[in-house]
């Protein structure tokens, strides 16, 4: 992998307001970034992924979770990447946020830092990920981390992989020990688990998977950080809308579109042992919409290119609105 010389900067860039709960809604696309033979970053094909999504007009844009491999990026690389989106969100007007997660909580607070001059909307973190931290820990983390982040608010993003899985009662008690939380990326869950979060925290943002958001939507998910931004994020655009306004025919299309994970998505992960982010990459070249290439970077193997082309014959007969 290339060493990058870390760097200062000059921050003159046009700030967005701090997000809200109730500001954080709708369809959030991920910044997938591409990766040369070389396993640099193509930061020229990162731009244009930039402005194809803007131009989407969807709700919001987020750096730095699963898919824009957070985990495995030099420290310049980070800044690089997320200057990059700040210059063309502010520019645009369009809400983002920033992924400042890492499985260091030193690192991750450091990046917490040097993210706020940027002017996301709000910042996303993991929990500390070597050790399985206690609540109490885990609480501790993110007071230190909401300290540093003001005056924006924190989103704490706990997929099903994470060493600590929260439960509802847990979003609670960080709330009342005065963590600046606004929003909250999820497994989601049955009918239980989201009357106990409405219960519990009402005024959380609820995030669930892209797949499962138009349930997900009827029983009080509030979006998604969307893996099916990743195949088409206009597409998934319009189906967000067509949940608020059509819930039924929404309800129909999650229907083939969990069929088309299920049959052809899923498998890569449970029998063949692929991580998530290399279904999610191989997603967004399905779609075809940034011509990004499934590629990640080493040591995690990526879904080979020739898996593309019958995958996206079997995508546009199921899901014929993500290939407008």
């Amino acid at each position: 992998m290339p060493v990058f010389i870390r760097r200062t900067f000059k921050i003159s860039l046009k700030h967005m307001a701090p997000l809200t709960a109730a500001d954080i809604r709708g369809n959030w696309a991920t910044l997938l970034v591409p990766i040369n033979p070389d396993e640099s970053i193509n930061f020229s094909q990162l731009e244009t992924e930039i402005d194809q999504i803007i131009s989407m007009n969807v709700d919001g844009i987020y750096s730095n979770g699963t898919a824009g491999e957070f985990y495995n990026q030099t420290e310049d690389e980070f800044d690089r990447i997320n200057r990059l989106l700040a210059e063309k969100c502010n520019k645009a007007g369009v809400s983002f946020q920033i992924g400042c997660s890492h499985m260091s909580p030193v690192i991750s607070l450091d990046r917490v830092r040097r993210a706020i001059p940027l002017g996301p909307g709000a910042v996303q973190v993991i929990l500390p990920d070597w050790f399985p931290p206690t609540l109490a820990e885990s609480i501790d983390f993110l007071r230190r981390v909401g300290e540093a982040a003001p005056p924006l608010g924190l989103v704490l993003y706990n997929p099903p992989h994470a060493k600590v899985q929260l439960a509802p009662e847990d979003y609670a008690t960080i709330l009342e020990a005065g963590v600046p939380l606004v929003g909250c990326k999820t497994a989601g869950g049955d009918e239980n688990w989201y009357r106990r979060m409405k219960a519990v925290v009402p005024g959380l943002s609820v995030f669930v998977p892209g797949h499962t958001l138009a349930s997900g939507y009827r029983l009080g998910a509030h979006g998604a950080y969307s893996n099916v931004a990743c195949i088409h994020p206009g597409a998934a655009q319009r189906w967000y809308h067509q949940i608020v306004t059509d819930p039924d025919a929404a309800l129909e299309l999650e229907k083939r579109i969990r069929a088309f994970m299920d049959t052809y998505i899923v498998p890569f992960i449970t029998r063949e042992r692929y991580s998530n982010q290399a279904v999610d990459k191989l997603m967004a070249a399905v779609g075809g919409w940034c011509d990004i290439s499934p590629r990640l970077r080493w040591p995690y193997r990526w879904v080979p290119s020739s898996q593309v082309a019958p995958l996206r014959k079997a995508a546009r007969e199921l899901i014929p609105e993500f290939f407008p």
